[in-house]
């Protein structure tokens, strides 16, 4: 896990070298161990180092045995041993032992066509010096992120967005459109983020940029085609064993110590025991509680780390801490949070750091490539009601899934059909499973400015999406419409960046996800939908691989789904002078995003009930994070680096030019 950026200027010779430092600079936090800088009169490279493989000889930038191809590379290529004997039947001679020159010279051989053979996690960028031409690629999920903009002639990238606006002349501004798609669907559409001309590269493509233009190609993409029907449970059970277990081998693969977390579900418990499989010796894992007992799992971590033997480690998070450290989080998400659950991730990171460890395992991933979220199971549910609409009974269902919401205490058929019955009826919609989850995140929408509106124009998020999605979309049964949309929008844009890579990058963290190994995606796509989802149990086929391998108790607990407070956040007694004043009218009419009068209604009503909805709590999180974005990024732009209380370390000239 490091940390890259690069400008290419293909009409003008690149003569300011301080620029590119700078722009290292804001994201030196990625990789606090080595820096290094390429430069030629087009195109000039930077890259921080977390050291992980290799740590003696494997700096960056580095070129392949040529001289032609420069390279700067972020993430892990868990199968470079294998190619790297594959290269050197070829000829090919290194220098160094690292994944990085197997995959420059992989490039050089093959070039785009290289993406397939790696197993990994990965934003690169590499120049060809020759033909003038910058190639750059991202992993199939979008675990590593790579963002980039082009204006003036001038084509700018890096791992993260503040980079990009070391730049003074590329301003930072919110898109009202963008923000519409992340209050549907807590992320903005890829290849969109928050701000105006500022873009991702999409999980599972490339591009190039040269005297041709910038040409964006697609590499590989998520498919569910027909099941295999002929496939058995048990033959799936050893088949998925299989994979998983050399999944988890390879990611631990490193040259510094690796430990897990340990959160106390199924996903993580399976992780940890596939660990301790293979590396018997003692494994250090981490977790993190909660002060508030309704979000707490500790008792659960307790025991997994008591069965499957490993030196545990916990931390306990308060309502206080998320407050203290919400304002650095929003500085590195980029981005508006409808949750606060990123906050104690940071702060798990950050622990992990202070102990001395810079790469863990965890098991993000499982919950969407084995139907393991409630979402899957409400989608189930509420088609089984709306084949009997006005049934008391069907409802009430909704109750197992949901038994920490408030409304689900009574089950009152009326309180639930409020709650649950959202285009109940609309069973054909190809969004069905994921409608009532944006309309709840849509009432953001509703307590925007007239002048937000007014750009807007009736302008929706979901018409939007419809020109996104796959060919092949309308003809995918239920269940993968509902994985797909999990997978490609929530999982790359939400859960893989603002609650993993960014949260562990903060502290100079690495995370690995054996669940998202593409062979295990690709093989669980093509799982009969009963193994994943059997009526209403979820992840059937891990939980019956994990018989007698983690906790009973475990296998057989309800879902959890991991939250952290919000309501008790912003309304402390004594809260951070930032939150205040990103609350206070003041603000709300100087940037004039948010309605003022409609916000204070809410917070007055939150106030005097002392309660919140699921729904005014995002209410709040979405007003409270999109002012900290703003007031981050675009007022304090001329000194966005020093901004968020990152002190970042000098940058070490280390000029490579030609």
């Amino acid at each position: 896990m490091c940390g890259i950026a690069g400008i290419v200027d293909l009409r003008n010779a690149l003569t300011d070298k301080s620029l590119i430092k700078s722009m290292l600079g804001a994201i030196s936090f990625r990789g606090p161990d080595e820096s290094g800088i390429y430069y030629s009169p087009n195109a000039c490279l930077g890259h921080v180092r977390l050291s992980i493989l290799d740590l003696s000889t494997g700096q960056q930038p580095l070129s392949d045995s040529q001289g032609r191809f420069w390279i700067v590379y972020n993430g892990e290529i868990f199968n470079y041993p294998d190619l790297r004997d594959m290269l050197l039947k070829k000829g090919v001679v290194f220098k160094t032992n690292s994944d990085t020159e197997v995959l420059v010279n992989l490039y050089a051989i093959y070039g785009r066509d290289c993406l397939p053979m790696l197993n990994g996690q990965f934003a690169f960028a590499i120049w060809d010096n020759h033909e003038k031409e910058l190639f750059i690629a991202r992993d199939r999920v979008g675990i590593r992120p790579l963002y980039y903009n082009t204006e003036n002639g001038i084509f700018t990238f890096a791992s993260e967005i503040k980079s990009i606006f070391v730049q003074d002349k590329i301003a930072p501004e919110l898109s009202s459109e963008n923000l519409a798609q992340i209050f549907t669907f807590w992320t903005a559409l890829s290849p969109n983020t928050a701000f105006r001309n500022i873009f991702e590269l999409s999980p599972g493509h490339c591009l190039t940029y040269s005297k041709k233009g910038l040409r964006v190609f697609k590499y590989w993409e998520l498919q569910y085609g027909d099941p295999d029907q002929s496939l058995t449970l048990e033959k799936a059970l050893i088949q998925f064993s299989e994979l998983f277990h050399d999944a988890v081998r390879i990611r631990l693969r490193a040259d510094v110590e690796v430990a897990a977390y340990l959160s106390g579900g199924i996903d993580s418990s399976s992780t940890v025991a596939y660990i301790k499989d293979i590396e018997p010796d003692t494994l250090n894992t981490f977790s993190i509680g909660f002060a508030d007992k309704e979000f707490d799992e500790t008792a659960y971590q307790n025991e997994a780390a008591r069965y499957l033997n490993t030196r545990h480690r916990s931390i306990t998070c308060t309502a206080g801490d998320i407050a203290g450290c919400f304002p650095r989080v929003i500085w590195h998400t980029e981005t508006p949070l409808t949750r606060t659950a990123p906050v104690p991730m940071y702060l798990l990171s950050k622990f992990v750091r202070e102990n001395s460890i810079k790469v863990v395992i965890t098991g993000e991933g499982a919950d969407e490539m084995l139907a393991g979220y409630d979402i899957f199971k409400e989608a189930l549910i509420r088609r089984f009601w709306a084949q009997q609409p006005d049934s008391a009974i069907r409802p009430r269902l909704l109750t197992k899934l949901y038994p920490f919401l408030p409304q689900m205490k009574e089950a009152n058929p009326a309180i639930l059909k409020m709650f649950f019955g959202y285009k109940l009826e609309d069973t054909e919609n190809p969004f069905y499973s994921h409608l009532l989850r944006w309309n709840n995140a849509n009432h953001i929408l509703k307590h925007f400015s007239d002048r937000i509106k007014s750009e807007l124009n009736g302008y929706s998020a979901i018409s939007d999406l419809e020109n996104k999605l796959p060919s092949d979309f309308n003809r995918m049964s239920q269940l993968a419409k509902a994985q797909w949309l999990e997978t490609s929008i929530f999982m790359s844009g939400y859960l893989l960046s603002s609650q993993g890579d960014r949260m562990a990058a903060a502290n100079s963290v690495e995370g690995r996800y054996p669940f998202l190994d593409y062979r295990v995606i690709e093989f669980c796509n093509k799982l009969p939908g009963d193994f994943k989802l059997r009526g209403l149990n979820e992840k059937y086929l891990l939980k019956k691989l994990m018989k007698n391998r983690i906790p009973e108790s475990i296998i057989n607990r309800s879902k959890q789904p991991y939250r952290a407070p919000i309501k008790n956040v912003f309304f402390l007694n004594n809260p951070p002078e930032l939150i205040k004043e990103m609350l206070s009218p003041s603000y709300f009419h100087k940037i004039g995003i948010f309605n003022h009068d409609s916000v204070a209604k809410l917070m007055l009503k939150i106030e005097k009930t002392n309660t919140a909805s699921e729904i005014e709590d995002m209410i709040l999180a979405s007003v409270v994070s999109t002012h900290l974005l703003h007031y981050q990024f675009v007022e304090k732009h001329s000194e966005n680096i020093q901004n968020g209380g990152i002190k970042n370390p000098k940058i070490v000239e280390d000029f490579k030019s030609i």
